[in-house]
């Protein structure tokens, strides 16, 4: 096997207001070796996240009682740009799908989706996270080089 390194589970924030639907996709995101934590408001999100900087895609509903899931969007993705955003809504609306991509979403589902089709969405927006975070490690070593570089 390889030389001791581990995979890490892909990190998971599911936040919906309805307590059945979380807990019972929880259940199934987790046989699925997902690592998942919980949210049922937007608040108690986005207080996680500052407390969990592996928090790699925030599975978020749409309509929420307090602030709604766009309104969370937006200062998610400006207090964690890289966190990976996948909305999820029971009802089909073009103005909060469409509001939502502007925002940064990285798609948009409807309820009730698919367990296979969120599981590819997930680990999809996980590939895009890892891809923007090895660029930015590869800037920083340009940069450091160069200023290294400039030194001597």
């Amino acid at each position: 096997m390889g030389r001791g390194v581990k995979i890490m589970a892909i990190s998971v924030l599911l936040v919906d207001d309805e307590v059945g639907f979380v807990e019972s996709l929880a259940k199934r995101l987790t046989i699925r070796q997902f690592e998942v934590s919980q949210a049922y408001d937007a608040e108690t999100a986005l207080a996680m996240l500052a407390e969990n900087p592996t928090i790699d895609v925030v599975l978020l509903d749409v309509k929420m009682p307090g602030t709604d899931g766009l309104t969370a969007i937006k200062t998610i993705k400006r207090r964690h740009p890289l966190v990976e955003v996948i909305l999820l809504s029971g009802y089909a609306n073009l103005e909060s799908s469409v509001g939502g991509m502007a925002l940064g979403a990285f798609d948009y589902l409807l309820k009730p989706v698919r367990i296979d089709e969120l599981v590819y969405k997930v680990e999809d927006a996980h590939h895009r996270k890892t891809l923007q975070e090895e660029k930015i490690r590869s800037l920083r070593k340009e940069s450091s080089t160069d200023t290294n570089e400039q030194e001597t």
